[in-house]
Order: C-alpha cells, then structure tokens, then sequence
C-alpha cells in the first residue's frame, strides 16, 4: 500500500505571532538564540488549562505561573486526539495519527489493558518515509533523552533516544553537548484520580467549580478536588527540574516548553473531540527571557511541535512532515488557519468521529451516528465520579445537561460556536445563519483527508492483515549489510525507511548511522536496522581485522 499524500503538505508550513493585549517585550528569540540551543520538554498528563496564567482560580500553580511571566503564553493550542497514544504518535512523528496508522486507542497492549482490547497488541505499521523526530536531532549532534513514557503506538527503534528511561536526564550528556531533553509527569493523570483516592487533598472541594455536564454532589466535587489537588503536586515537580536547570547554569540558555497531551481526565472531557478535551496549554520560556510575559493566539496542532523543535535546532524539516514550524528559522510564513482531531477506537469501543476547528467554531463529522455518545469503558469506570453520574443516570435525576452525554445517537454533522456556548450543548449544523460556517468546515475536513488520507475508514482487522500481508506476525526488517573500505564501515538495508544504529563495546547507547563509520582494525561494532511496524533485525555483530568485507 502507498501513501503518496504524505509527501505532500496541507498548508504552507509557517506561522506568525499574534501577540494579543501586551506590549511586545524583549529581544526576538529568533535572532538571539544559539545556533544549537538546549530543548526542554516538560510534559503533563489529562489535563486542560489548570493554570492559575491561564485563570484557574482555585488550583495554586505559582511555577508555571512564574514560568509564563518569564515566557509566551499560547492560548489555541489542540491535541490531535482527546486521548494520550494517538496524541503521542502525531508529536513524535508530525504527522496525523489517522493517516499513518496509529489512530485506534491503543495498539501496543500492557497487561492492564490487554483484556479490554478486542484486537492482539501490535505496533503500527507507519510508512516508509515516517521516523520520530529525535532521530533527526541525533543525527544534527542533540543528546536526547525521555523520561520516561513512551505511549507511541510503535515500537520505537533504538535511534530515537540516547536514553529512554526513569534515570534519562539531560546530566548524562557528554560534556558541550547540545540536548534534547523530556520530561512527562504522571501525576494529572486520569488513573491518578482513583488511585490517589486517599491521599490527602490541598484543594477544598467546596471550592472547586462544577461543569454544567455533572451533577454537583460531594462525590463529584471530591473527585475535581482530588484531580485539582494533582495539577498542584504537578506544578511542584515542575519546580524541581526548573531548579535543576537553574542548578546545571542551564535555565538561560535553554528553550522550555511546558503542556499537556490532552485536556482532563475526568468523565466527559478526556476521549472526547470537544474542545475541552483538545484545548492544553503551552508555555515557552526563551533564554534571557525573550518575549517574557506575552501571549500568543495563533492556532497550533501537536503535528507542529515536531517541525518547530528542529526549526529551532537549525535541523532541515524532513518531507514526511505534516505540521508546519511556529518558530525558529523555518517558521512559516503564514499562520495555521484549522486544527484537525480525530477519535476511533477507545480500548474495546470503536466510534469515528472527526474534528476540524478554527479557534471558535468546533465542527464534527460523526461516521457512525449509530452509535451513542456515551461508551462504557471498563478503565473509566474506576472514578468514582463516573460511577456515581450512572447511579444518577439509572435513578432518572438527572437534568438536560447532565443527561447530554446518554443520548443513544448522534447526528451525522455537528457544528458549535465555542465562544457563545462554551460547553457545546447546542449544535448549530441544522441552523440556517451558520450554513456558511458549516459548509466551511465540512469542506476543510474533506480537502484535510484526501490531502493526508485516513486510515480510520479500514477496519482495524483488515488495515493489520494488509500491513502484515496476511500473516500472523508483522514483516522482519532485513538484515543490515556491513561493508568495510580501509579504515571505514558503510552500514545498508534492503528494507525501504529502516533506522540504522550501531554502538561500540563500551557504548552505553546505539548510535544513528548516517555515513560510513571511521573505525581502527581491531573495533567491534554491534549493528542493527528496524523500520517501524516490523521487528527490528537481529543485531549484528561486526569484527574488523585487516582482509574484514562483510560480517
């Protein structure tokens, strides 16, 4: 199967600053950056904007808080899912989840999750051209590191990271090394909600704010207590790597970003293409404080962050990209006009829903209007909330809204004025004054699909007996061919977009092989290829001596 619409780009791939309200402060960061500057993701789990910059009034957020005052503030930042894996995959790749495979919620099973899913673990298949994006900053001389969450959907081959780890930090580079460094933190997360259950609050849940879609009981507020009293310790563990970077002499020359990958974990938010459970925030402090204290309204898409982050290294945007760079010396030249989401399946429940929206409007293309909004999923049933809104449900008391979420179809279109109707309970797509609007909209998604592609329309059995032509297990990566030239090693492969790495003995991680290796007679070298959705190659050992060609 070939995908020739992923080499093709869906917008200009640039973006301008909108700086809304404030006075424009500091020197560009643009033209004082390093040439290779330091990159810092921290990453958080489930959680919409709960910062106390961004107006959450009951939450204490005082380092993020203080981390915007430093940085820029973007207000229109989306998720490409309202769900982790599939989020995860478009960042690491730049590409759209539903046009490279990894769309259905989750593909690579742990055990906990292993029994709610109706198909075997498996790691997508992603076309040839497809590689995660610290590869390329491997190759540009980045040290990169995760800590620790991969969550992509895939397999990832050893050139990604320098260290994947609970022990990765920016601290295990060689000295004078550029690095690429993140961070996730677990805590925000939905599982947390339940298994903290008994850890003790720092938020009052007479205090918390109640959505109009819940009932408002103790139970309820208990649980928005316990995930607030979450984004606080969060905020805290935030405060200790900032610490770290100001300890290392690392804070003013290093690019920070901060954001979620997706909005909250509680019932009717997380899983859902509504904006709250798109909509995260971003921080992005510069060095020096440039730009401290602005705000940025422009529209981002995770598939952006992979392009911005090596436009910011000065690395060359790959082809295979999808989103487009908001900053550094590739930034596009014009701002993205529509984010793109997509839903499909959530552990055992299959519902395709698409999503395009342009900063206030929130269209919605529901492919199986058969369907009911609400699916009973096993993992979710373990907040108390989620349990006491079904007790509720099965009582017959609750109201309109909170009965929103148990209607038993859906229409084929939905169409929502976010700023009106900030909670999307009164779908526009029948009203005649936003026909225009609608056919907009409808018409974005249309040129978005045929432009990328979506694999959401292959049923998920079939789209894994295609990549697997037919077989019980995924195609194996050829094995690497090592040819030795003097005192050089040229590494191959005969499969199409298979990662090279290599490592010597005493290497404590493989290296990205990008051009022929200089080595002395006597080395070793392990050497191993992979190309994602297929098993990695055996590793090949090499051992050179002086009449040494191939292994």
């Amino acid at each position: 199967m070939r995908y020739p619409w992923l080499y093709r780009l869906f917008q200009p791939a640039a973006a301008i600053w909108l700086l809304t309200g404030l006075a424009f402060a500091g020197p560009d960061p643009d033209k004082t950056l390093p040439k290779r500057p330091n990159i810092l993701w921290i990453t958080c789990e489930d959680m919409s904007p709960h910062l106390g910059a961004y107006g959450e009034k009951v939450a204490k957020t005082p380092n993020l808080d203080q981390l915007a005052r430093e940085g820029v503030r973007y207000t229109h930042v989306y998720s490409t899912a309202g769900v982790c894996a599939p989020s995860r995959s478009a960042l690491i790749t730049g590409s759209y989840q539903t046009s490279i495979g990894t769309h259905n919620m989750r593909t690579l099973q742990a055990p906990v999750t292993a029994r709610f899913s109706p198909v075997p673990t498996y790691s997508a298949l992603l076309p040839a051209g497809v590689k995660c994006f610290p590869e390329y900053l491997r190759q540009a001389g980045y040290y990169c590191t995760n800590n620790e969450k991969q969550d992509y959907q895939f397999i990832a081959p050893v050139t990604v990271w320098d260290e994947s780890s609970t022990s990765a930090h920016w601290r295990n580079r060689p000295a004078d090394t550029p690095f690429f460094a993140v961070f996730n933190l677990m805590i925000t997360h939905e599982s947390q909600v339940f298994s903290r259950d008994k850890a003790p609050l720092t938020v009052d849940p007479a205090r918390v704010e109640v959505p109009p879609y819940y009932p408002d009981n103790a139970v309820i507020r208990q649980d928005i207590a316990r995930f607030l009293s979450n984004v606080e310790e969060m905020d805290r563990q935030v405060g200790e790597l900032l610490t770290q970077l100001k300890e290392d002499g690392l804070y003013e020359n290093t690019i920070i970003f901060f954001y979620s990958d997706h909005g909250d974990g509680l019932p009717f938010v997380k899983r859902e293409l509504y904006q709250r459970g798109l909509k995260v925030p971003l921080l992005i402090r510069f060095p020096n404080a440039a730009r401290a204290g602005t705000v940025d309204d422009q529209l981002i898409s995770f598939v952006d962050f992979a392009p911005t982050v090596l436009s910011l290294a000065g690395v060359k945007l790959p082809e295979h990209l999808q989103g487009q760079a908001f900053l550094g010396n590739q930034q596009a030249k014009h701002p993205r006009k529509y984010i793109f989401a997509a839903r499909d399946r959530m552990d055992t429940e299959y519902d395709r829903v698409r999503a395009v929206n342009d900063g206030r409007f929130t269209y919605l293309r529901n492919y199986q209007p058969e369907r009911p909004y609400y699916q009973n999923i096993t993992y979710r049933l373990q907040l108390k909330s989620m349990q006491e809104i079904l007790r509720l449900r099965e009582a017959g008391t609750l109201n309109q809204q909170q009965a929103y979420w148990f209607r038993p179809v859906k229409p084929a279109e939905e169409l929502f004025d976010t700023k009106a109707d900030p909670y999307e309970f009164t779908n526009l797509a029948e009203n005649p004054a936003y026909r225009q609007k609608l056919q907009e909209l409808r018409h974005q998604l249309e040129q978005w699909t045929e432009t990328f592609g979506d694999l959401g329309s292959i049923p998920e059995k079939e789209l894994l007996n295609r990549w697997w032509n037919g077989k019980a297990t995924p195609p194996q990566t050829g094995l690497p061919v090592v040819t030795q030239h003097k005192n050089t090693l040229r590494i191959d492969c005969e499969t199409e977009g298979a990662s090279l790495a290599y490592k010597r003995p005493a290497d404590k991680s493989w290296r990205v092989y990008t051009a022929p290796v200089n080595v002395q007679t006597a080395d070793s070298l392990y050497v191993q290829a992979h190309r994602i959705g297929f098993r990695p190659s055996p590793v090949v050992k090499f051992k050179l001596t002086a009449s040494s060609s191939r292994p």
